[in-house]
């Protein structure tokens, strides 16, 4: 008997960190559980739960809760766990990395574009990148990928797609392959190109770097590990316009591959066997086309008396040419928020940002807390809920909740974002598509 009793204290011996650690474990559980829940709870009356671009969409009955997904997000607390199902609590943090489907063992994310109340429009292509025209392709952030890693792998992917294409690499008068843009996408996709021994051209509208090369000088771009062609795997992870431009100028003359800068493109038509592709320079008869071009290049308007004024630009180059000056910037996203920043920080200048919501739900965290700061610290005049109803040559008349405010002004930088370019997407056939939640 004694042996037996000495048998179950053993097992008792044994058990006793056993139940110590499942305890611990579900504790554990409960209170980061209930840190989900206040978050998303949080964001929900902040009215923080749009997400800014591609990102998850969790099947319920699919997911098992393993939490795989939750710490494959370079951003962090994007997602979380609640009632043993993974759930978006911080979907304003999401940029789309992706990186969250990869790890979800049972298919139980889906990346998607849009949500029920604000639609994305994308243009139709299929899994190759190609769209309903046939030998017409589309890589990055016209086709929804903004973030630079995803838009680098796309432009190779979207080369790799080419390639397969009938009598590409085959040789004959016609370009392989006309590139237009020189953005993360294009200059992937050129250096794809190059490697390949295709016949191609790149043509960028304006200078090499596309949409980064016109971001505020000293802006921090962030990016994750990704593959070029030539190149090998690159391996920024937080790093500045400036260097991130040295960077590619340095791969660019290294390669020798062949990039015309400003020289727009004005048209495509097609032949047989392909299309003619008609810039401000000159014409290009090609099998295959691949619009790498931004929204950028299309900034989405005021629509309102005096924007034709001088005064009003579309993207800050250099804070310190507004030194001294009264300026409003408008928009909500995070080059708007940014701009305000970078030109609050100049001598004797008065900053007025101004977004018609009411929270800057598209921003990056860091950035929304830094304009709360410079809002406490009396730096940035924040207007929200308020519209631009006109620009005057020394002011701006706006709207706030049903009050009209005359402002002192001398600049007006618009960041709100860019739209498709629909007329020239039209003018080729190419179908786009309003996306409202769905892949």
């Amino acid at each position: 008997m004694s042996g037996e009793i000495l048998n179950y204290l053993v097992i008792i011996l044994y058990l006793i960190p056993v139940f110590a650690f499942i305890s611990w474990r579900a504790r554990v559980h409960q209170r980061r559980e209930a840190a989900h829940i206040r978050e998303l709870e949080e964001n929900q009356k902040a009215g923080l739960m749009e997400p800014a671009s591609l990102h998850p969409k969790i099947d319920q009955i699919l997911c098992i809760g393993c939490n795989t997904c939750a710490p494959a997000c370079p951003e962090g607390n994007v997602l979380g766990i609640i009632g043993s199902r993974v759930e978006l609590i911080n979907p304003t943090h999401c940029i789309g990395h992706g990186a969250c489907a990869i790890a979800c063992p049972v298919g139980a994310i889906t990346l998607v574009f849009g949500t029920e109340k604000r639609g994305v429009d994308i243009p139709t292509l299929d899994p190759s990148f190609e769209t309903n025209v046939p030998g017409i392709f589309i890589a990055g952030e016209l086709g929804g990928m903004g973030l630079i890693r995803n838009a680098v792998t796309q432009g190779k992917q979207a080369i790799d797609s080419i390639t397969k294409k009938p009598g590409v690499g085959k040789g004959g008068k016609l370009l392989d392959v006309v590139i237009v843009g020189a953005g993360p996408a294009g200059f992937s996709a050129t250096l794809g190109a190059h490697q390949l021994g295709l016949k191609y051209v790149t043509i960028e509208q304006e200078s090499f770097g596309g949409t980064v090369s016109h971001y505020p000088r000293g802006k921090i771009v962030m990016t994750q590990p990704a593959m070029l062609p030539i190149v090998g795997k690159v391996n920024f992870r937080e790093t500045t316009k400036e260097a991130l431009m040295e960077f590619w100028e340095k791969t660019r003359q290294q390669t020798d591959i062949k990039i015309n800068t400003h020289e727009t493109m004005t048209a495509v038509e097609p032949i047989e066997g392909g299309y003619v592709v008609t810039t401000s320079k000159k014409q290009y008869h090609t099998k295959t086309v691949l619009l790498t071009i931004g929204r950028r290049g299309s900034p989405r308007k005021l629509e309102v008396p005096g924007e034709d004024l001088p005064k009003v630009v579309y993207r800050l180059i250099d804070p310190e040419q507004y030194r001294g000056q009264h300026v409003l910037v408008v928009g909500g996203g995070d080059s708007a928020l940014e701009a305000a920043l970078s030109i609050a920080d100049e001598p004797k200048t008065t900053v007025t940002l101004s977004y018609r919501s009411a929270s800057f739900n598209r921003a990056k965290p860091k950035n929304r807390e830094k304009i709360d700061a410079a809002q406490k610290a009396g730096k940035i005049n924040v207007l929200y809920k308020s519209n631009i109803k006109e620009v005057k040559s020394k002011s701006v008349m706006v709207e706030q909740e049903g009050n009209i405010l005359e402002i002192p002004n001398h600049i007006v930088i618009v960041s709100a974002g860019g739209v498709i370019p629909m007329p020239m997407l039209k003018a080729m056939g190419i179908k786009v598509e309003t996306k409202h939640g769905t892949a």
